[in-house]
């Protein structure tokens, strides 16, 4: 029996002398079986070496722009305003009153513990901005300092400043404010205009107030206009976290140089969702030169009311794609009516370059000096034709009529599938809405809600001077140009509308 057990014992060993032989021989040890280190792929030297050259060139990058980054608080008084001999809860929306009942808020904010501060209060804002010269001038954001009383800087040594605002510029959405400090360090402006998609981009600001913060990523498009944000709109768009705080803060290259001032971000929450936009540094540069120098922005003015060239009103005007500006309206004695521009044209080319859409062209005509002349080319009956224009100076604010609303009478001629009242246009028509008596056309006495001519931008007011390429003075005519198109492939109106013609384009499912 013992003799058994010890030949056991010896097989026991064997195997695993075995084991340890062939494990030898696969490169495994002992206690190494979950993992072995001799067998992780070694790290490419090559590529850890890019990727530290990146790594510097952001460090860099960030070194060389942080101290000329400046935090902003920008800080409004309030007033209470209460009307005469009612008590504070007389301002509380009426939705909340009816919700808790009209003496609720009287009983609650009436008591003397609960009464509202007559003295005031104070709003603050915060925001980010970089200097741009030695002796002390600051670009932001308008949106940061609007309606401020009062403007600090905060320094990335942590110096505070009161700023003045040197001037700022509410169409492009920029700012520029002035403080008085040694030992500044001025930020170095790139070329927006070398930017391509793809490149390396840092934003730098303040992000929810925590300064200094830098966040990097790339450009992810150009040229970007029709956000809603300002009236001139040219942005550079980078997925480079930005954040509320950020705003007025630079968009910096890898050189360090800065390429924008970033300006917004699209979100539905509030906080980056990879969606942000800056202002190109050259169309700061320019503003803040004009706003330093005279303290106003000087824009040329081509004289002529544009809208965005639909899909349908491109069809309508014999063209095949909606590419360009369309002209809906040309102002007397402006440079455009002297060169021979009319409504309905589409201006393709302005000053040698391409325009795609009429934000493009508003931009182009805003950065060209007063008193020059300029080539235009338009498509005119589906020809292209070719203006010298020369650009006037556009006023320093535009005179906005209010759209008006149709007169008492409601008679004429009323279309039940368009949901539509249209009767000629009477001298006393036209004084009640606001225009010279002379004005001829049809007015738009009614616009049934929901209906089709509502869907297409009618409204009450709207006086209608050509259905298609026939102008219409009575209702009469109005009626027999209708009749000649077909409501189903849609017909182009041109409407006037306060200050401003406009071309609507009216379709019948």
């Amino acid at each position: 029996m013992i003799a058994l057990m010890k030949r056991r014992r010896s097989v026991r060993w064997a195997i695993v002398a075995l084991i340890v032989v062939a494990l030898g021989a696969t490169g495994w040890q002992l206690g190494g079986l979950v993992a072995d280190s001799s067998n992780t792929a070694p790290l490419n030297p090559q590529a850890v070496a890019v990727a530290e050259q990146l790594s510097t060139a952001f460090k860099q990058a960030a070194q060389a722009v942080r101290p000329s980054v400046v935090s902003i608080t920008s800080t409004q008084r309030i007033q209470p305003v209460l009307r005469g001999g009612a008590s504070p809860g007389a301002d509380i929306p009426d939705d909340l009153k009816r919700f808790f009942g009209d003496d609720f808020f009287d009983r609650f904010f009436g008591s003397p513990q609960f009464r509202l501060p007559r003295r005031g209060f104070q709003r603050k804002g915060v925001g980010s901005g970089v200097i741009v010269s030695q002796d002390g001038l600051i670009l932001t954001n308008n949106h940061v300092v609007d309606g401020a009383d009062e403007v600090s800087v905060r320094l990335y040594d942590h110096r505070e400043f009161e700023a003045e605002v040197v001037g700022t510029d509410p169409k492009t959405d920029l700012a520029v404010l002035r403080i008085h400090a040694n030992n500044l360090q001025p930020a170095r402006l790139g070329d927006s205009d070398r930017v391509e998609v793809g490149d390396w981009v840092l934003a730098v600001g303040s992000p929810f107030n925590l300064e200094q913060t830098v966040t990097s990523g790339i450009i992810s498009a150009k040229g970007r206009a029709n956000v809603g944000l300002a009236v001139y709109e040219d942005y550079l768009q980078t997925d480079a976290a930005v954040n509320p705080g950020n705003s007025g803060g630079p968009l910096v290259d890898l050189h360090g140089e800065v390429i924008g001032i970033n300006t917004a971000i699209a979100s539905r929450s509030g906080g980056n969702m990879g969606i942000g936009f800056a202002i190109p540094v050259n169309m700061a540069r320019e503003i803040m030169n004009q706003l330093v120098q005279s303290g106003h922005v000087e824009r040329g003015f081509l004289g002529v009311g544009l809208q965005p060239l639909t899909r349908e009103l491109a069809r309508s005007f014999g063209l095949d794609q909606p590419h360009g500006a369309l002209v809906s309206d040309v102002t007397p004695g402006s440079g455009a009516a002297k060169a021979g521009l009319q409504a309905g044209d589409v201006i393709v080319r302005f000053n040698g370059t391409d325009v795609d859409s009429a934000s493009t062209l508003r931009r182009l005509v805003a950065e060209v000096k007063p008193g020059r002349r300029v080539a235009v080319e338009v498509l005119r009956d589906g020809k292209r034709r070719s203006f010298d224009v020369t650009i006037g100076r556009r006023p320093d604010e535009a005179s906005i009529a209010a759209a008006p609303r149709a007169g008492a009478s409601s008679s004429g001629s009323t279309d039940r599938q368009l949901g539509l009242t249209v009767r000629t246009l009477t001298p006393t028509d036209a004084r009640s809405l606001g225009y010279p008596e002379s004005t001829r056309g049809v007015a738009v006495v009614n616009v049934v809600p929901g209906s089709l001519a509502e869907l297409a931008g009618l409204r009450n007011g709207d006086v209608i001077l050509a259905v298609g390429s026939q102008p219409v003075t009575t209702l009469a005519e109005y009626r027999d140009a209708m009749h000649k198109h077909d409501l189903k492939k849609g017909v182009r109106l041109h409407v006037l509308r306060g200050d401003f013609k406009r071309f609507i384009f009216l379709q019948a499912g």
